[in-house]
């Protein structure tokens, strides 16, 4: 897996801070943005500890993914405040050979990995098959399994993506996309420490939001992101 933070907001806190700023303030546009960095941190502080997030879809961040399946991208899109581009199966062939992801779980058992490597070979054997008898691709990519690899890229305020860590660095999230997840977190922090500081999965910022379902583990996964 691979994902790459292609581009985002240009001055992504003093844009938040700027809109937080116009909602109490009187002063022109050009006044609210003239304010000292330190100024500029309490205040992002503040409106994300009282939840006023609002501000933060001023905020857009474009991350570029791959080599993750399509079990993981049909996940993804579930997040419906977002904007996708994914690798087309219509129009890009996987004739000669398609990647799949294989589960941690599958590898740790070699005769159920080599079961599921011969199934996938037989999925592109078929594949390959209806190709060469003239079945259109959008026809013949009915065969191919949720394994198949993809790369898409993902647009998101950071609103949504607080939302998205939320529920996705879990770790009642699937592998996969917890994996993806995290990588985010990692970049958009990167980019804007002051607007992701108490992101990632809800046990951080108290109880586990989960109830009967929890983990257990909370002071764990704390420790975990505390050196994100």
């Amino acid at each position: 897996m691979r994902v790459q933070l292609l581009t985002h907001t240009p001055d992504l806190e003093q844009v938040v801070a700027a809109a937080a700023r116009l909602c109490y303030s009187p002063s022109s546009i050009d006044k609210i943005l003239e304010r000292d960095p330190q100024e500029r941190e309490a205040l992002i502080a503040k409106v994300v500890s009282l939840g006023h997030f609002s501000v933060l879809e001023h905020a857009s961040f474009t991350f570029g993914i791959e080599g993750i399946s399509r079990a993981c991208t049909h996940q993804l899109v579930r997040h419906r405040v977002a904007s996708y581009s994914q690798q087309s199966q219509r129009y890009v062939s996987h004739k000669e050979r398609f990647t799949a992801i294989t589960p941690p779980s599958i590898a740790e058992h070699p005769d159920l990995e080599n079961r599921y490597n011969a199934l996938l070979e037989e999925i592109h054997q078929v594949y390959r098959e209806l190709l060469e008898a003239g079945i259109p691709a959008e026809d013949a990519r009915f065969v191919l399994p949720n394994a198949a690899e993809t790369k898409i890229v993902a647009t998101m305020n950071a609103r949504e993506l607080h939302h998205f860590f939320n529920l996705r660095c879990c770790r009642r999230a699937q592998w996969e996309i917890r994996a993806m997840a995290r990588e985010m977190l990692r970049l958009a922090k990167g980019a804007a420490p002051l607007l992701f500081a108490s992101a990632g999965p809800g046990c951080l910022r108290g109880a586990c939001p989960e109830g009967a379902m929890t983990c257990g583990a909370a002071a764990e996964v704390r420790r975990e992101f505390q050196g994100l």
